[in-house]
């Protein structure tokens, strides 16, 4: 992991930011950005419009960015406009399109996005790059963090900015669960001694590659490397195969048939049909719990060896004609006020890729007077012997190979 470079504390920070771009678009080659002042670059964003393509399925996080980031950058005379998606690769289709295309004058000035969207648009060279470090709300960010300083497994060179983090965790309903198991591979074994009361979304689903994912850190006790290599797949797969072939009779409907979303799961876990459910988004379960969704007797699963953890980020096409403003709003949304907004429960719950350790008195009492959750642990609670995100060259190969081994078999 190489060093980050960090903008200057905010009282020298006019001295360096950057804007212009190099590099012809279209050719594959990353479009960086060179320095400007920053207050030059908030004069050009004053009066632009911002087109956030986001997914839009999330009304908790559609809601903190309508209600709290938008009005904050009307304060800095950028509009914010939300574009909601049904899935990310959408908006990074229009994204690659238009890079293609050589287009400078794009309808993408913003994209949330992380994993093979990320490295689909930075294989293409569609991503603008070199800004984001210099961000001056960067200075709030841990240098040494693997969570921001890759993306699923790609380094992310200054090409996106942090904005949130994520953990995988599983949950249970306690009044039914009285044993919850201690590990991720005992809860194979709990699956066996309560036939039907377990199971997990089908892969490509995101919620079901992860936990195939996680699955296969236990079966091969951590020893998985995170680039994708041909020979650690051949050797390390079989034992997956075996393990989640073997408990698949056990699970719910005898494993004939899996959810197909994390959503199908939610409700058979809502219904009663199931203990378990699990997510990569573990503010969601706060919501579930106190609009009646879920029982209040729900749980996060606490396992020793931890569980997978990423970060999410947000990203300026290189065919943004509003870079300035994109900007602008990259570094508001890692302002201590829009981290710790955004970390409330009550608003959106999303765990802050700040080191609140690096922030002054009144803006980490910002986070130490945030209103705790009742089902879920806080983050460092949660990403304890976290696990990195494999590289997203990982992800195509497992979810087909599950098909293939597990899903596939008789």
């Amino acid at each position: 992991m190489h060093p980050r470079s960090f903008a200057l504390p905010a009282a020298v920070a006019g001295s360096a930011l950057l804007l212009a771009a190099c590099a012809a678009p279209g050719d594959g080659s990353p479009t960086t950005a060179v320095e400007r002042p920053w207050p030059q670059v908030l004069a050009e964003a004053d009066g632009q419009t911002v087109d956030l393509w986001m997914y839009g399925g999330d009304e908790r996080g559609n809601s903190y960015v309508d209600d709290h980031l938008t009005p904050a950058a009307a304060g800095l005379g950028v509009t914010l406009r939300r574009v909601p998606v049904a899935d990310t690769k959408d908006a990074v289709r229009r994204v690659l399109a238009e890079h293609a295309a050589g287009s400078d004058d794009g309808t993408v000035d913003l994209v949330w996005v992380n994993g093979d969207n990320f490295a689909t648009g930075q294989e293409a060279g569609a991503w603008w790059c070199g800004w984001a470090d210099d961000l001056p709300n960067m200075r709030h960010v841990a240098a040494d963090d693997p969570l921001v300083a890759e993306d699923f497994g790609v380094s992310v060179d200054g090409c996106e900015a942090p904005w949130h983090k994520a953990q995988f965790v599983l949950a249970y309903d306690s009044a039914r669960v009285t044993d919850p198991p201690a590990s991720v591979a005992g809860l194979l074994d709990w699956a066996r001694q309560h036939p039907g009361r377990f199971t997990y979304p089908a892969p490509p689903d995101f919620t079901g590659s992860v936990f195939v994912r996680q699955m296969l850190y236990e079966v091969a006790d951590g020893r998985v490397p995170p680039a994708f290599d041909v020979a650690a797949f051949d050797d390390l797969t079989p034992a997956l195969w075996e393990e989640l072939d073997g408990v698949a009779p056990s699970l719910w409907r005898e494993g004939r048939t899996y959810p197909r979303d994390q959503a199908a799961l939610d409700r058979l876990y809502a219904d009663g049909q199931v203990d378990f459910t699990m997510t990569y988004g573990p503010a969601t379960l706060t919501e579930l719990v106190r609009d009646g969704t879920f029982p209040d007797t729900t749980r996060v699963l606490t396992v020793q060896e931890g569980t997978i953890g990423n970060a999410s980020f947000l990203a300026i096409p290189a065919g943004s004609p509003d870079r300035a403003g994109a900007m602008a709003v990259a570094d508001l949304a890692l302002s201590p006020e829009q981290q710790a907004t955004k970390a409330d429960p009550e608003v959106w719950g999303q765990f802050t890729v700040l080191d609140t350790g690096l922030l002054g008195d009144r803006d980490a009492a910002r986070f130490d007077e945030l209103p705790s959750s009742p089902v879920v642990p806080p983050y460092a609670e949660l990403a304890a012997n976290a696990r990195p995100e494999l590289s997203s060259s990982w992800v195509t190969p497992l979810d087909q190979g599950w098909r293939d081994e597990v899903l596939a078999r008789p």
